[in-house]
């Protein structure tokens, strides 16, 4: 906000004289918005995208109701578990998307229905744009030098909007809000990029800070620090270590899900995911009704070759600066407050998309021309 911006423009056309400090601030507003405001605004488009995918996916049954009956949930994952192709885990259905979606290596998968009947089948992300779009908004494509990249830009946006907030203030008495600039001229797009920026601020913030917290953990221990010490919740977050079998030959699924279910009744089953290492057990998360995290963080522990319940873990206990961690996603996604908290991020993530699709492109292509040129120009005779 107040990109480009050195100053505002009355009737008469003065702009007021701006301190060493506020020039530098607004030198770097500019530049930084010039160089990094498309992916900004690339990342706001695709996160408002996804936050309405369970609306467009369009597989069949993805509008079936929950169950949470055990044996019948118990009984698909022996079938989904069985089928050829060696799945490496599934996703749960729930409530507002009932299939369960299924985990094969390089990228392949399936949705299947609440009995275990396959739905829809992919043999690579591409050919399900929920896959590729979640791929490309949380790594760019590029894995985790792609997340690097997306987390420096989430530090840039907090700049961006930290620092717009205070070059704002000089021109605050001239402030107009509007949805879209007066003209396609460039001091109407600054002036609509300065207060716009102002308006959306708060929901850039909540944004910005909640996706860099799930990039940067440095970051994310800053942020809930207040809520205990760093070190207790870093301890808490770290996963426990369990020496485990080689993995069955016909895991009994079901046997632990019950054991799952005696442990956590009130949870749901989130995510089952077989070891990715020998000696690694078998995980199943689950998601207690106070969690806020849509797969949740109440975690067992199963040994591979036996089935054998290792150890447990409760979200809920876990320390206090741990369990605010956990709500960084489902706040950054939508996953809490339903369909009015969800408009509000579509807000945020539109204005994002705005704002640094404009800023981009008066930095490069609506630039001024220099003082200097255009006084020569002014005395050229004619």
């Amino acid at each position: 906000m107040g990109s480009r911006l050195r100053g505002s423009t009355g009737a008469s056309g003065s702009r007021p004289r701006l301190s060493g400090v506020v020039k530098l601030l607004d030198t770097l507003h500019r530049w930084t918005g010039g160089l990094i405001g498309l992916l900004l605004a690339l990342l706001g488009l695709s996160g408002t995208i996804l936050l309405h995918k369970d609306a467009w996916i369009g597989v069949p049954h993805a509008g079936d109701p929950l169950r949470a009956d055990l044996a019948g949930i118990a009984a698909a994952t022996e079938r989904i578990m069985a089928l050829p192709g060696a799945p490496q885990g599934i996703i749960y259905a729930r409530d507002g998307f009932g299939l369960h979606q299924v985990r094969f290596g390089e990228g392949a998968g399936l949705y299947a229905d609440q009995s275990g009947e396959i739905a829809a089948r992919w043999a690579s992300q591409w050919e399900r744009p929920e896959l590729w779009l979640f791929d490309f908004h949380h790594h760019l494509f590029a894995g985790d030098s792609g997340e690097w990249v997306i987390g420096i830009a989430g530090l840039c946006g907090l700049f961006f909007v930290i620092s717009g907030v205070i070059l704002w203030w000089r021109t605050r008495s001239t402030f107009r809000l509007r949805l879209w600039p007066r003209r396609m001229s460039r001091p109407a797009i600054v002036t609509h990029h300065r207060d716009l920026g102002l308006v959306v601020a708060p929901l850039l913030l909540l944004s910005l800070v909640t996706g860099t917290m799930m990039i940067f953990r440095p970051f994310a221990m800053g942020v809930v620090a207040p809520f205990g010490p760093v070190a207790e919740t870093v301890k808490s977050m770290e996963p426990p270590q369990y020496e485990s079998g080689p993995l069955a030959a016909k895991p009994g699924y079901a046997a632990m899900l019950a054991e799952a279910h005696r442990r956590f009744p009130t949870a749901e089953f989130r995510i089952l995911s077989l070891p990715r290492r020998a000696g690694d057990p078998i995980s199943l998360r689950m998601r207690q009704p106070a969690e806020w995290l849509p797969n949740g963080r109440t975690t067992l522990w199963f040994d591979a070759a036996t089935g054998r319940l290792l150890g447990a873990r409760d979200a809920l206990a876990m320390a206090p600066g741990a369990q605010a961690f956990n709500k960084a996603y489902p706040l950054h996604a939508g996953k809490v407050g339903g369909l009015p908290y969800r408009l509000l991020l579509t807000v945020s993530g539109l204005s994002l998309t705005m704002l640094g699709s404009f800023a981009v492109w008066t930095f490069w292509f609506r630039r001024p021309k220099p003082a200097k040129r255009q006084a020569k120009a002014a005395l050229a005779p004619s």
